[in-house]
């Protein structure tokens, strides 16, 4: 999976994601709420209202309502235009009512930031605008033109002008920042929702790698008792038949046919058994399992293990899981894509703790993107930005995200960082990422993982 298959959902995609049901449902909780304002206003309260007007604005929603049920089935997904219309028609309603009950003089006028919300939570930007520039629009209007709100003894209730104006400046800011802090809170949330789900394909896709991996090495082992039998008895055959030319000739084709499923089972596998043995392996082995991919596309890749005086001499055994392998392998070819020439990768262990430190010659990660490495689906302006020092650069959003994601998952915390600010002594001048796990978790883990090497296990998915 490359860093540029997926992109986040955008408005129009998310906004067929609704269903005219639900829309309606919300529609008949609002026409519920708004008789029930006008009644109670009326009968306690004694308030003089246009109720023929006032149940006019209920009525043409209560037949818009009938008319989508009767017309549309109750699984139609609305399209973006769809959803514009109905939340606009309903902003329309509201300040319809608001306009016969007092404007601004009325406390529901609070009502009219609930299209706004809903527009900035599920449609587009543009969308969103639009619905915005309509409610600030509404609102001025009904600031200045309005029916009076009058008791019985036909008193009329009023605030003062300069409290009108103070909720005017409420009901816009309002509206300005609830769209915004609605809009960006749904955008984080959904590219959160975009990259988890890429990340879990990733996962899925790696651990049929690693099952292929074990598929292989079980076969190998299984079949090589049988086919080094055949071998030896095809090459006995073919000294014995040496004055036999046809049958000589039968025995080195079931020689070669042997040696041909060798490098057959060697190059490939099929669905079969899990190696059991595989499931762990030394952390050199996995090392340069997540990075052999990469080692053969121009640039020097150098592995080294580096255990200090102060650190344990014994190399640490880990479990092959395919978060890590995926996750060391996507931060190598982060390294190799922008290394000048050379990518180090420093395995180092202790009693605390087992590090990997992949480092490269290249430009380093951008200053203006360094501390937001890790989050996914960063925006064009910071992707453009990048491009112009590195231009063959297509995301650093996705692709880290997912092997950070993945990686943190095992346990290990990650450190990016330029090579002018890692430790003394490091071999790269570009890009710097450390992935340190805890010795005792990685341990606890084979531990826990541990059995007897018996019969393979049967793969069943």
């Amino acid at each position: 999976m490359t860093q540029a298959t997926i992109r986040p959902l955008s408005g129009p995609t998310r906004a067929n994601w609704i269903r005219l049901r639900t829309m309606i449902m919300l529609r008949w909780v609002a026409i519920t709420g708004q008789l029930i304002a006008i009644t109670v206003a009326q009968l306690i309260y004694g308030l003089q209202l246009e109720l023929g007007l006032c149940y006019l604005a209920i009525g043409a929603s209560v037949i818009a309502n009938l008319v989508t049920t009767f017309i549309y089935p109750e699984n139609k997904r609305l399209t973006e235009f769809e959803n514009l219309w109905m939340i606009m028609f309903d902003l329309l309603q509201i300040a319809f009512l608001l306009f016969l009950t007092g404007g601004l003089n009325n406390p529901f006028a609070l009502l009219l930031l609930g299209p706004v919300t809903i527009s900035a939570t599920a449609l587009s930007l543009r969308s969103t605008l639009v619905l915005c520039s309509a409610a600030i629009l509404l609102v001025s209007l009904l600031a200045l033109f309005h029916l009076p709100l009058t008791t019985e003894n036909g008193k009329v209730l009023a605030i003062p002008g300069l409290f009108i104006f103070g909720q005017w400046t409420a009901l816009v800011i309002a509206i300005l920042f609830t769209s915004a802090y609605s809009r960006r809170v749904t955008t984080e949330v959904h590219s959160m929702g975009d990259a988890l789900a890429a990340t879990q394909m990733a996962l899925a896709r790696e651990q049929k790698l690693t099952d292929l991996g074990g598929v292989v090495a079980a076969a190998a082992h299984e079949l090589g008792t049988p086919l080094a039998t055949i071998k030896l008895a095809s090459a006995e055959l073919l000294h014995d038949l040496k004055d036999h030319p046809d049958l000589a000739e039968d025995a080195a084709l079931i020689r070669d046919q042997a040696d041909r499923c060798r490098d057959i089972l060697r190059d490939m596998g099929r669905a079969g058994k899990d190696d059991i043995h595989l499931r762990q392996a030394p952390l050199e082995a996995v090392v340069l399992e997540s990075a052999e991919p990469h080692m053969e596309r121009g640039k020097t890749v150098i592995l080294t293990q580096v255990p200090g005086p102060d650190q344990r001499k014994d190399q640490p055994t880990i479990l092959r899981k395919p978060e890590i392998i995926h996750g060391l392998r996507n931060l190598v070819q982060n390294a190799v894509d922008f290394a000048h020439s050379t990518v180090w990768v420093e395995s180092a262990w202790s009693d605390k703790d087992v590090s990997i430190r992949i480092m490269d010659d290249g430009p380093g990660f951008p200053m203006h993107i360094l501390g937001r490495i890790g989050d996914p689906f960063m925006r064009e302006r910071s992707r453009s930005q990048t491009a112009i020092s590195r231009p063959e650069y297509e995301g650093m959003g996705l692709g880290l995200f997912i092997a950070k994601t993945l990686l943190e998952r095992s346990g290990a915390r990650l450190r990016f960082a330029n090579g002018s600010d890692g430790r003394p002594g490091t071999s790269g001048s570009g890009a710097i990422v450390e992935v340190i796990w805890p010795r005792a978790k990685l341990e606890e883990e084979i531990a826990t993982n541990r059995q007897p090497i018996g019969r393979n296990q049967q793969i069943t998915a």
